[in-house]
């Protein structure tokens, strides 16, 4: 039987990212924490190891090729996903992990402190409400709201030129369709995810006043 460290190292390189050491054993730490806050808290619907693995922490890993910049929120991040999988995988970025879930930002405050994450940042609030210094140069969702939603509720967490990048199943083209006259898509990533069965897209949003041309 290939041991979880097994599994997610190979499926790491398979997605082009492949892991140190480090890296590595910071991701496994972090699976066990999940499943041992799991036992009390209900952060996760997704429990036996191997499916932590594959849909929590691979599925999470293969949105980092496609990102760009050194600033990403990821709101509406529940128990850190991706955006800690990602910090671990970019030490040298800023990571905004955002919800609104107290004891779901509880478990992100304690992974980030007990797995030495310096370069990530637990925010509890409301993401429509929330104001950020500074913006980001990419804001990621997964399964945090369709599309239209997704827009209005962060958009104004982009900054110019920044992107709206949205973990899908199924490729959406109803969602698109629906978009605000004020944002379009510019681009839809196929993802293979190694042990996940059924489609995965990431799909990026922009201003239209900042994209030349017409949107693809």
């Amino acid at each position: 039987m290939v041991g979880l460290d097994d599994m997610l190292a190979r499926g790491a390189a398979d997605l082009g990212v492949p892991l140190s050491p480090a890296a590595l054993r910071k991701l496994l730490d972090y699976q066990a924490l999940l499943a041992k806050w799991n036992r009390v808290y209900n952060l996760t619907a997704i429990r036996e190891p191997e499916r932590v693995v594959s849909h929590h922490l691979l599925d999470s890993l293969a949105v980092v090729p496609h990102l760009e910049g050194h600033r990403v929120a990821d709101i509406g991040t529940g128990a850190g996903l991706p955006g800690i999988p990602i910090a671990i995988l970019r030490p040298q970025w800023v990571l905004a992990l955002v919800d609104s879930n107290h004891k779901k930002m509880a478990f992100v405050t304690q992974a980030l402190a007990e797995l030495q994450i310096t370069n990530g940042v637990a925010r509890r609030d409301r993401v429509e409400q929330w104001r950020p210094v500074d913006p980001f140069d990419q804001v990621v969702s997964r399964a945090f709201a369709d599309l239209p939603d997704f827009v209005k509720v962060a958009g104004h967490l982009v900054r110019p030129g920044g992107q709206l990048v949205a973990m899908k199943g199924l490729h959406p083209y109803e969602e698109i369709a629906q978009l605000p006259a004020d944002w379009v898509c510019i681009r839809v990533q196929p993802l293979e995810v190694p042990g996940v069965d059924g489609q995965r897209h990431l799909v990026f949003l922009q201003r239209a006043s900042e994209v030349p041309g017409d949107s693809a």
